[in-house]
């Protein structure tokens, strides 16, 4: 193994001299090829029978290793061998609705269905359930997106399970809920008592008990800006209003009402000249608010522990579930977080300041062939299973169904291990020591912040976007952590922190992913790093410098001015290439392909509709889904890009017509 390893490198060696020159490294250090996630992440397939349709809607590990599957078509399966290359498929119960969620307690399986928390046990040793006994039940209006979630265990042994928020009728675009507990998290004792626990979820797919403590996911839409990872604690209001319509009932643990709420907060609700209410849409001039802002009114207001970046880090956020020891090379106690819209697995590492959770997000996994809906470790933690399905909701995988493994193949990545919080910054920890020429120089590190709006609008672009300056970083001995001073920090928002320049020490690889996304609630107390302790050179600024001084010098030879002036040439729309960048800048890519249908419509279809760039920019300022009806996933506004880029953008999408 090692000698082909070694073969590997030699052979991108040339690649690695190109490569080099091509993006310029500032910092004098070579950089080669770098391997890709797929390099030490493999997706292998559970075979499952022919005929047998697998969307996936639960997930759990038996005692004795098997694989227990429910379906959103109401099955159940149990897998024996579910790691080998034929693996046994046994059918257990059948005929239930919509399973969302499945867990293993005491021999015997309970799930959430659509209106109940159910319970299926094999009394007379058969192989199949015979008892099909319901624990507790919930109202249901009928509505199709009364989707339920769970169960999730407890440490008492109990259950907790969530319900989707319904759509209005003629405000098809806003969530509501009908009937009590729908945006809700109930809690759920084995004698069939009921407390509800939490409310403001909008569809809290991801509920994940880690270390004893409560976390789910939600996923953008009106009133979440982007998804994100949450703490829940009882009595939590997270954010979307329509579960307060139940405050009043007798058990609520909270008492904050739709009236106090829209009281507080705009309720957005517009309507035409003939009274009929008309779908917000975004504005990009009219004030808005954040959730840092409504929290100083509502105490009850949870914010977001680590926020998932929409388009960048999922847009259908789903489950959690915390990486055992010895699994997945040097991420053990991290979590894990799965997106149905990507069909991806990012990573999240969370850190609790001042009684807080916040941390950073990571990119880990992506090409499931269909929305990654549940996760679930294999007894020996060698092996993650993922259960996938995109019927109705649309995934980057085409599949519409799937059931598949990810395997670390014990090579160590050379990826951010982690980053924390510093008083004056952030401390980055690497899994493979680094090139200190490399980290020590400030050109190989950006930071920028921003936030969301808080609003009824379906989605938020980034707003508030400000570089935070990197003044100094300080690199320890062993080359695996980075201390890096950054200025203007600020409290409650998103931080990208991006490290393109900095590479690995023996082979001058770059970080497979360079970007981390970190949530920033407190700053940990403690000393500052002073600035003379820490590297202070710029090689972006000295070059900055020697080209200003070239520029200067050629200024004063008019022949030489007179030469470098190109003659005007016709306008041409840019190339793939040329557009590339903006469309990852941007996130494009995470929803379009240039002539396939993903979560959006490719890119060829839309230059079918013969938009002009203007259009275009509209539209991306103010997306018109009823444009698109067959696509379940609404694009969000993004104002945010640059009238330059967006007519870029536009001119290439034309172009393919």
């Amino acid at each position: 193994m090692k000698n082909i390893y070694k073969a590997f490198i030699k052979k991108t060696a040339l690649y690695s001299l190109l490569l080099a020159a091509a993006t310029g490294v500032t910092s004098g250090v070579r950089a080669q090829e770098t391997p890709k996630e797929e390099d030490f992440y493999k997706i292998l397939k559970v075979t499952s029978p022919e005929g047998t349709l697998l969307e996936v809607g639960g997930l759990t590990v038996l005692p004795n290793g098997d694989l227990g599957v429910s379906t959103r078509r109401g099955e159940v399966y149990i897998v024996e061998n579910p790691t080998s290359r034929k693996p046994y498929f046994r059918k257990f119960a059948t005929g239930l609705h919509e399973i969302l969620g499945l867990v293993w307690k005491d021999g015997a399986f309970y799930c959430a269905q659509r209106g109940e928390l159910t319970k299926l046990v094999d009394t007379n040793m058969d192989g199949k359930a015979d008892v099909y006994e319901t624990v507790y039940a919930w109202p249901l209006s009928g509505h199709y997106h009364e989707y339920s979630f769970g169960p999730k265990l407890a440490p008492d042994g109990s259950f907790f399970v969530s319900g989707n928020v319904a759509f209005g009728n003629q405000e098809w675009w806003r969530g509501e809920s009908r009937v009590p507990y729908r945006g809700w998290m109930m809690h759920i004792f084995p004698d069939g008592r009921m407390e509800p626990y939490a409310t403001g979820f909008r569809s809290p797919c991801g509920l994940g008990m880690i270390n004893g403590e409560m976390f789910y996911t939600d996923n953008q839409g009106d009133w979440f800006g982007s998804g994100g990872v949450w703490q829940v604690k009882k009595g939590d209001f997270v954010g979307h209003p329509a579960g307060l319509r139940w405050t009043n009932l007798p058990n609520s643990p909270l008492k904050l009402t739709q009236e106090k709420f829209f009281s507080l907060v705009d309720e957005g609700r517009p309507k035409d000249a003939n009274g009929n209410y008309t779908k917000p849409e975004n504005s990009t001039t009219a004030p808005y608010v954040t959730l840092m802002d409504v929290k100083k009114k509502i105490p009850e207001l949870r914010l977001p522990a680590v926020v998932l970046p929409h388009g960048i880090q999922g847009i259908s956020n789903s489950e959690i579930v915390q990486i055992p020891e010895g699994s997945f090379g040097p991420f053990a106690g991290q979590l894990l977080v799965g997106d149905q819209g990507q069909s991806k697995i990012m990573r999240v590492v969370m850190e609790k300041i001042k009684g807080e959770y916040q941390g950073v997000s990571f990119d880990l996994r992506n090409g499931f062939q269909s929305g990654v809906l549940r996760m679930a470790w294999s007894k020996d933690g060698s092996t993650l299973f993922v259960g996938e399905t995109n019927r109705g909701w649309g995934s980057a995988g085409e599949a519409n169904e799937g059931l598949q493994r990810l395997v670390w193949n014990e090579k160590m990545p050379f990826e951010m291990k982690t980053i924390k919080a510093m008083p004056d910054g952030f401390e980055i920890e690497f899994t493979l020591p680094v090139n200190k020429k490399s980290a020590e120089d400030l050109a190989s590190y950006s930071v920028e912040s921003f936030t969301y709006k808080y609003h009824s609008v379906y989605g938020s672009p980034m707003v508030d976007i400000k570089q935070c300056p990197v003044k100094g970083v300080k690199v320890s001995e062993d080359g695996l952590k980075a201390r890096i001073i950054v200025d203007s920090l600020r409290l409650d928002y998103v931080h990208n922190i991006t490290l393109e320049g900095v590479r690995e020490k023996d082979n001058s690889y770059s970080l497979i992913h360079p970007t981390g996304y970190y949530t920033l609630h407190n700053l940990p107390e403690g000393d500052k790093l002073p600035v003379s302790q820490a590297s202070t050179f710029n090689s972006a600024k000295v070059a900055a410098a020697a080209a200003a001084e070239k520029a200067k010098t050629a200024a004063k030879d008019p022949k030489a001015t007179a030469a470098a002036k190109p003659a005007a040439t016709p306008a041409k729309a840019p190339t793939y290439e040329e557009v590339k960048p903006l469309l990852a800048k941007y996130t494009c890519n995470a929803c379009h392909q240039a002539n396939k249908r993903q979560v959006g419509p490719a890119f060829a279809d839309v230059a079918k509709r013969k938009y002009t760039g203007e259009q275009i920019l509209k539209l991306l300022a103010n997306p018109k889904p009823q444009n698109w009806p067959d696509y379940a996933t609404e694009m969000p506004p993004m104002p945010q890009v640059p009238r330059a880029d967006g007519l870029k953008i536009a001119a290439w999408i034309n172009s393919l017509k």
